[in-house]
């Protein structure tokens, strides 16, 4: 695992979800997440294969590297936005401290969009896979630099017995090591978590290097300003392209997201 930011950010972390499961119960969690826990999940997979976008547009108030870019953001406001301007899924940041968000903001985004809705958060411990089901996400991000190859295994396990689909990001090439037939989609981070630097040519660099023989769908993450890098990156291979501060920094991030797809014809 990487030190520095990445490291406080988990560490941190650790110390909140030892406090939920200290207030909330999983016999708890379970029961208040009701039919919530039965429904049927909506396949982010599926959505980006399908989609002559693949946008995968992100609700996030604030980040570690930019501080505050939306602290009133609202998903009731941005998220139907979102799924009108042509978003193909979205993604929903439930981190307090550092990104500003919260599980209530995944929970009410359910009940707001027919979009397949991605859990975005520090995953480390099973008790979060239940929050998220519970809370009506339909796919969870693992995050392999925050975790040992054994830890993401058992994750990624716990989240398809719960009908979740798994995104396992990675920002260097010997993180492939992580990936096996329980990752659904690979998501290459653009942003390196230890030192916020971002640039996009990492996913170009990532996406030529050898898999294991595993077939994942493809994702970009971070730092995808511009209509042409998609272009650029969807005739290299990617099919998913995780965007959040390029909407979500304006005004009417529904309609930033709509202009950019009418940029991609």
């Amino acid at each position: 695992m990487r030190k520095d930011i990445l490291q406080t950010i988990i560490t941190n972390k650790r110390v909140e979800v030892a406090r939920q499961k200290q207030a909330v119960s999983l016999q708890t969690l379970l029961a208040l997440g009701g039919e919530r826990m039965e429904r049927d999940t909506r396949s982010m997979r599926t959505a980006l294969e399908s989609s002559p976008s693949g946008i995968i547009a992100e609700f996030k108030r604030k980040s570690p590297s930019k501080g505050w870019l939306r602290p009133a953001a609202d998903v009731a406001d941005v998220v139907p936005a979102y799924e009108a301007g042509g978003a193909s899924a979205c993604s929903i940041l439930t981190d307090g401290e550092f990104f500003g968000g919260s599980l209530g903001d995944l929970r009410k985004a359910r009940t707001l969009t027919d979009l397949p809705l991605l859990r975005k958060d520090f995953i480390i411990d099973t008790y979060q896979l239940f929050q998220a089901r519970a809370m009506g996400a339909d796919a969870v991000l693992l995050i392999a630099a925050a975790l040992t190859e054994e830890e993401c295994r058992i994750l990624a396990e716990t989240a398809h017995s719960l009908r979740l689909e798994v995104l396992l990001e990675i920002h260097g090439e010997e993180e492939l090591s992580y990936l096996d037939a329980e990752i659904d989609m690979l998501g290459v981070n653009n942003r390196d978590l230890g030192t916020f630097h971002t640039d996009v040519d990492n996913s170009f660099k990532l996406v030529g290097k050898p898999r294991r023989g595993f077939s994942p769908l493809l994702v970009s993450e971070s730092g995808i300003s511009e209509s042409d890098t998609v272009r650029r990156l969807r005739e290299a291979g990617f099919r998913g392209f995780l965007i959040g501060e390029t909407f979500m920094k304006t005004e009417r991030p529904g309609d930033t997201l709509a202009r950019f797809i009418g940029g991609l014809a």
